[in-house]
């Protein structure tokens, strides 16, 4: 299939499969007139490549995690236990942000309770400020 079939299957534009190719992350087959081929293994491979980014992996960690998911369902194999390990250290340093931005969040609550900058229906209550 060309780019374009693909980023209809996949629902990324063909501007981020060529990205994702750049990266290393896809390996098109090429025509003899230049097109790229991509084969069914791609859409799957697009998807995973989705998953991790999503879930906060760069592309350099995603090209050496994918040869290392299972075929259709983007599992780690149990045989790649150093990139489960970066993948694990990816979620505690996500945990960890999370955290810091919930106590950041209380704190401004606080602050705008105790200040009354904010009514319940979102308008601004304090004297000294406009609205």
């Amino acid at each position: 299939m060309r780019i374009g079939e693909l980023s209809r299957r996949s629902g990324v534009t063909p501007r981020a499969l060529r990205y994702y190719e750049e990266q290393g992350l896809l390996r098109p087959e090429r025509r003899p007139s230049g097109y790229r081929e991509y084969g069914e293994d791609d859409v799957r491979t697009v998807r995973n490549v989705r998953t991790l980014l999503a879930a906060g992996l760069g592309t350099a960690t995603i090209a050496e995690v994918l040869p290392c998911t299972a075929e259709a369902d983007g599992l780690l194999l149990p045989g790649c236990a150093p990139l489960a390990e970066e993948v694990l250290r990816e979620r505690d340093r996500i945990r960890s942000t999370i955290g810091e931005l919930a106590s950041a969040l209380e704190l401004l609550e606080e602050l705008i309770d105790r200040s009354e900058l904010e009514s319940p229906d979102g308008t601004r209550t304090h004297p000294a400020l406009p609205g």
